[in-house]
């Protein structure tokens, strides 16, 4: 191979895996990389921010299966990416972060004041999974060899390749057999469960009286909706979620239990007498797996692809390490037909419930209440829409007034909470899924992070509907402010004035006409009878799209279980 640049080499090996979309922003420092990408039928997608960048490559990996890839620049173009390493990371997605970093010589270490510097790789290594800064050309396969591997193995998360510029541009001859298949560097196959341990799985299972399922991220990732979904109809067991497992099953099946039931999980997770953990570390949103939430005496059953997530906050009664869809397949041959169970104890509670929540739509004040939106928007867009989450009451409401219907078509920060990642996410979902409507419901506060990416969304032709809640202030923060500060006056008058809280209120962005500023769709809605006309305009416009919708400030605040959350953060008792 004669004359190839070292960005070449890197991009062969990212087709070679598969690899057909990379999400960044160009920069001469790696030109030798993005100007191979046509030629080995890689697409570019160019956002206005590098997280951005990071937040579309996740939700790309997330819902597709596949590997994400983004790319930056060295010095402020990593720096702009950290954020996004550090959340993709955290919600355990796959991702490969290929960055360049100043010419060979000046840079690891400093040599002293060199322009667009520092130490990348030291900055990343304790936000993902590995790291690792190319020293030369002639270890370029080796150090993506290595990152490939890392990403298919254990948890996902994210892995970072910082290549100096010289390398990356430098045109020299190359051996082109450095160029493998995978096949040949790293396991290709998932791993399948001990089969002893799958037949001792199967035998506490059948004897259990009251069997739980408790499904995380795993259950997406290894992609094994049908598995569990057959399991639990043949154990009759009902399935929990971690936040981040929400959408492993339809919420719709009599099985399902939503997470927004907090008082029937209680009740379900301490009347079990046997747990079946898959792909969830049983974190804090989990109650750590201790009591009072969960009971102290019940049996568990572990299953992960990552060896370091079993056992770290719930003892564990059998440790099994292996793909949850092989796992959840041979279970499912050893327990060979459904097991009679007694009825359940779920569906009244579920029902009343969901009564009870509903009740907190009747109430209205100035503008839309805004746990009307979710539930509007998913009478009015297609069963198969893939929902974005943004935003703090805003993620809230949206959970507790949202029905998944279709497996793995729920985003949002499920561990990190990050405000405007949603923006760029839905994009991600988009390319992911082109055949689908994406809407991403965010509010006005997330949505002034990352505004500039409804410009990507027009130049890209992504037809994303955004509806944002409009309540001009950081709402979960002044609730906050408003307890600490004044309590007796804001238990009585539910909202204290601006002068009585601390930078807690904003101006008005008007949205809409943001959106028609760069070319995408605009509406602005102002009672819940105009929503679902305005969205369905937003279909028939094939446009990017922004619904400003004005919600009812005061109730906005007040979102559900807000005790309940701040429960959440003290340690269990048990």
């Amino acid at each position: 191979m004669a004359g190839s640049t070292g960005g070449e080499i890197v991009v062969r090996m990212l087709a070679a895996e598969g690899v057909d979309t990379v999400f960044g922003i160009i920069d001469g420092t790696y030109f030798g990389l993005y100007a191979s990408f046509q030629q080995f039928g890689i697409r570019l997608v160019s956002p206005r921010h590098e997280t951005s960048a990071l937040h579309m490559a996740g939700t790309y990996a997330r819902l597709t299966g596949r590997l994400g890839v983004a790319i930056a620049s060295n010095g402020p173009g990593v720096a702009n990416a950290l954020p996004g390493v550090a959340v993709e990371n955290g919600e355990g997605n796959r991702l490969l972060l290929i960055t360049s970093s100043r010419r060979e010589g000046i840079g690891y270490p400093d040599r002293g004041g060199t322009f667009q510097y520092f130490d990348q790789v030291a900055v990343t290594k304790p936000m993902c999974k590995w790291a690792g800064a190319v020293p030369n050309r002639d270890r370029i396969p080796e150090f993506m060899r290595r990152a490939f591997r890392t990403t298919w193995s254990g948890r996902p998360g994210v892995v970072h390749v910082d290549i100096p510029e010289s390398v990356m541009n430098g045109k020299e001859k190359f051996d082109q057999r450095v160029i493998r298949s995978s096949v040949s560097y790293r396991r290709v196959h998932s791993i399948e469960p001990d089969a002893v341990h799958v037949e001792q799985a199967a035998r506490m299972l059948t004897e259990a009286r009251a069997p739980l399922i408790h499904a995380g991220t795993g259950v997406i990732h290894a992609r094994a909706f049908d598995g569990l979904r057959s399991l639990a109809e043949q154990l009759g067991a009902p399935v929990t979620t971690s936040w981040g497992g929400r959408g492993a099953l339809e919420e719709t099946h009599p099985l399902a239990i939503p997470m927004v039931h907090l008082d029937l999980y209680q009740k379900l997770r301490n009347n079990a007498d046997l747990v079946l953990v898959l792909g969830s570390r049983l974190g804090e949103t989990d109650w750590w797996g201790k009591p009072p939430y969960w009971s102290a005496d019940q049996r568990v059953i572990q299953v992960d692809i990552d060896d370091s997530s079993i056992g770290v906050n719930k003892p564990v009664d059998l440790a099994i390490l292996g793909d949850i869809g092989w796992f959840l397949q041979r279970v499912g041959e050893e327990l060979e037909s459904a097991i009679e169970r007694q009825p359940d104890i779920w569906s009244a509670d579920r029902a009343a419930d969901r009564a009870k929540l509903d009740k907190r739509l009747d109430k209205t004040g100035e503008g839309v209440n805004p746990g009307a939106i979710p539930r509007i928007a998913q009478q009015t867009l297609p069963d198969d829409t893939v929902w974005v989450f943004d935003g703090g009451n805003t993620t809230v409401w949206s959970h507790f007034f949202h029905e998944t219907k279709v497996p793995n078509s729920l985003v949002t920060t499920f561990k990190f909470g990050m405000l405007g990642a949603g923006v760029a996410q839905a994009l991600g979902a988009q390319i992911a899924c082109p055949d689908r409507v994406v809407c991403c419901l965010i509010g006005d506060g997330a949505m002034g992070f990352h505004p500039q990416e409804l410009e990507t969304a027009v130049r890209n032709r992504l037809p994303v509907i955004y509806v944002v809640f409009v309540d001009l202030q950081w709402g979960m923060v002044k609730m906050n402010q408003q307890f600490s500060l004044k309590p007796l006056k804001t238990i009585v008058r539910k909202s204290l004035d601006e002068d009585e809280t601390i930078n807690a209120d904003f101006s008005e962005i008007r949205f809409d006409d943001l959106a028609r500023a760069m070319g995408a769709h605009g509406e602005r809605v102002s009672s819940i009878d105009e929503l679902a006309p305005a969205l369905e305009r937003c279909v028939e416009a094939r446009l990017p799209s922004v619904v400003h919708v004005d919600v009812d400030p005061v109730t906005h605040m007040w979102a559900p279980a807000l005790r309940t959350f701040r429960d959440m953060h003290q340690e269990p008792s048990g």
